[in-house]
């Protein structure tokens, strides 16, 4: 008999700071700038996962505002198979790093950091035409995006 196996749950964080948005440079492979994020565990909401995460990484405590979308191609992660379900936030300060993340720094939206890792530049560009439009992915977007059928 096989082990079922089921993606796992993580969350990002989009944390906006006076029109600016924070990057970590992660310490562990694969290397790079992400957004803030990580794991749900085991009892936790995604909510509280998403606080967690963005304090640990960054020091900041960060006011969820939206739930931009959830991102679960089986690709988007060369680790394994997580899906992401993704908030944008709003905190003060200046974020400093912790836990994974090697740096954490402020950028402005018209000049992201690079390389950004995972499908982070994606989710970023989502957010973008988000904060343009108003208009969050949709389930055909995003299939049509990664040649998926519903």
């Amino acid at each position: 008999m096989s082990e079922y196996q089921n993606p796992t749950p993580t969350v990002d964080v989009l944390i906006a700071i006076d029109g600016r948005l924070v990057w970590i440079y992660r310490k562990n492979q694969p290397r790079g700038w992400a957004l803030p994020g990580g794991f749900v565990d085991r009892g936790e909401s995604v909510e509280a996962a998403a606080r967690r995460e963005a304090l640990e990484e960054t020091g900041l405590h960060v006011e969820l505002q939206e739930l931009l979308y959830v991102y679960s191609h089986p690709n988007r992660d060369p680790r394994q198979h997580n899906l992401s379900v993704v908030f944008t936030a709003t905190a003060e300060g200046r974020p400093s790093a912790g836990d994974d993340a090697r740096r954490a720094e402020l950028f402005e939206l018209d000049n992201p950091p690079s390389p950004i890792v995972f499908d982070h530049r994606e989710i970023f560009d989502d957010f973008l035409a988000f904060v343009h439009t108003g208009q969050r992915p949709t389930p055909m977007t995003y299939a049509e995006r990664h040649e998926v059928s519903l």
